[in-house]
């Protein structure tokens, strides 16, 4: 097929775009490199820089491609509830241009990578997709609507749309930015040089790590399976891990002799947050192939900065 990938410079985005690449499709990514790396896409994959606020350029790419993965989006919760407006412009607004662009150019199916971000604090746990979204950041705010703009406008205009709702993704190549930056990758870092690990809050709170071959196999298979066109999915590893048990993970494979430091002050999010992925279980034959500890491993393996 001829595919197009936004935000595909992106950590998840450029591991998407290889892999596509890789099982011989002809892969066109745009991004506007404010996050993403173009060193991280192979040779194969054709890059034009470029935003999805910019029409001209979506109509352009977007002649002869069968579906779209849409990924592009600014994804920093602390940089959000600072920049709301620059949010909902980018996530929001490029979505629905987006959208326009497929219309007008008749392309028939579009993945739409989605948080768990919005759920937010939730009672229930795991959290199936029928439950009350609860966003608690403009980040958050701007992933379900641009969800809400696509399964509604894709229905009104005959997109088969496919949300994936995707949790803590990890994995070699993850972007480590100075201010508030994941929270693996970060401990990795920490452990590796034998300095302090930080954890915010007393380390109870729980998240739902997802390896990111895993997060991939996902995407392709919602851009390749029929009837699945207006549902959203879980995709996580439908297991809970404590942040305290993801530290001493990360101190047992580094063998490090790094101190764990707590700092009440830092903020921790919502409580707990565990995937129900029993919907893309049964609808795209999803099951996370790799765990917490393996996936780990082969992130501290694979990535030179550790």
């Amino acid at each position: 097929m001829r595919i197009l990938v936004t935000g595909g410079a992106g950590f998840l985005g450029s591991a998407l775009a290889n892999t596509l690449a890789q099982q011989g499709h002809e892969v066109l990514v745009v991004d506007d490199l404010s996050a993403g790396d173009l060193t991280r896409l192979h040779k194969q994959v054709l890059f034009h820089r470029g935003s999805v606020l910019d029409r001209p350029k979506l109509w352009t790419l977007l002649h002869g491609v069968e579906c779209v993965y849409h990924l592009a989006a600014r994804v920093l919760v602390a940089e959000s509830i600072l920049y709301p407006y620059d949010y909902n412009k980018v996530n929001v607004g490029g979505t629905v241009m987006l959208l326009e662009a497929m219309r007008d150019l008749g392309i028939p199916r579009l993945v739409i990578a989605s948080s768990g971000a919005i759920y937010g604090e939730q009672n229930e746990q795991p959290i199936s997709e029928a439950a009350p979204p609860n966003p608690r950041s403009p980040y958050a705010v701007s992933k379900l609507a641009a969800e809400y703009y696509a399964q509604t406008i894709g229905a009104i205009w005959g997109i088969a749309t496919t949300t994936l709702r995707i949790f803590n993704v990890y994995g070699p190549g993850q972007s480590l930015p100075p201010s508030h930056p994941p929270v693996v990758p970060r401990f990795l870092q920490q452990a590796s040089g034998d300095g302090s690990v930080v954890i915010f809050g007393d380390g109870t709170q729980t998240r739902d790590f997802v390896y990111l071959d895993d997060v991939v196999t996902a995407l392709i298979t919602a851009g390749t399976t029929d009837g699945i066109g207006g549902q959203t999915f879980n995709i996580g590893s439908g297991r809970d891990t404590s942040i305290n048990q993801l530290s001493k993970i990360i101190l047992a494979i580094t063998k490090s002799e790094s101190n764990i430091i707590y700092n009440a002050a830092g903020s921790v999010g919502v409580s707990r947050l565990q995937a129900n992925i029993t919907a893309a279980q049964k609808y795209l034959g999803y099951t996370p192939q790799v765990s917490l500890e393996s996936g780990l491993r082969q992130t501290l393996h694979a990535d030179a900065r550790f």
